[in-house]
C-alpha cells in the first residue's frame, strides 16, 4: 500500500511540477509580446519628440508644463510607459538568459502579476518533451514517491506488529 500510494504522489508531482517549463514558456512569451509593443509605443514617441528637436525628457517636461491636466497626464503616462518599458525589457532579457533551475528559483522575482495572472489564465497543460520538462518530471516523481512514502511510513508506525523474538537460553 505504502508502495502504490507513494507512485502515485510520485506521479502527481511529477506531472505537476513538469507543467511549470511549459507556464514559464508561456510566460516568457506573453512577457515578450508586452514588450514588443511598449517597443513601438515608445519608438513613436522617441521618433516624434526627435523630429521636434526635443529629448525624450523635454518631450514628457513640456507635456507637463501645460495648463491642461489632461495632456500633463498623458505626459505622465508616457513617462511610467518608458519605465515599464525599460523594467519588462531587462526583465525579458534576464528570463532569456537564465538556466532551466534559475527560472524556476527566481521566477517569483520575475513575476510580473498582470502578465503572470493573463498566461496563468490562458494556460494549456502540455506534455514536456523537453530535456528540461522531463528533468522536472522525474525529479517531482522522486521527491513525491519520497515524501508520501515517508509521510504513510510514519503514520503508520503505531500499527504495524512487532515480531516477538524468543531468546533460547
Amino acid at each position: 500500500m505504502r508502495r502504490t500510494l507513494g507512485i502515485l504522489g510520485g506521479l502527481a508531482l511529477g506531472a505537476s511540477l513538469s507543467q511549470f517549463p511549459e507556464y514559464a514558456q508561456q510566460y516568457t512569451q506573453r512577457l515578450g509580446g508586452a514588450v514588443d509593443e511598449l517597443r513601438i509605443i515608445t519608438a513613436e514617441f522617441e521618433q516624434a519628440a526627435e523630429e521636434a528637436g526635443l529629448s525624450i525628457d523635454q518631450a514628457i517636461e513640456r507635456y507637463s508644463r501645460t495648463g491642461d491636466a489632461f495632456i500633463s497626464e498623458r505626459g505622465q503616462s508616457m513617462a511610467r510607459t518608458f519605465d515599464r518599458y525599460e523594467e519588462l525589457s531587462a526583465t525579458l532579457a534576464e528570463i532569456r538568459g537564465a538556466s532551466g533551475w534559475e527560472r524556476f528559483t527566481k521566477m517569483p522575482e520575475y513575476f510580473d502579476t498582470e502578465i503572470g495572472r493573463r498566461a496563468l489564465a490562458d494556460y494549456k497543460p502540455a506534455v514536456p518533451v523537453t530535456v528540461e520538462g522531463l528533468s522536472y518530471a522525474g525529479a517531482g516523481f522522486a521527491v513525491g514517491y519520497l515524501a508520501l512514502s515517508a509521510i504513510i511510513a510514519v503514520l503508520l508506525l503505531p500499527f504495524q506488529r512487532r515480531k516477538v523474538r524468543y531468546v533460547e537460553r
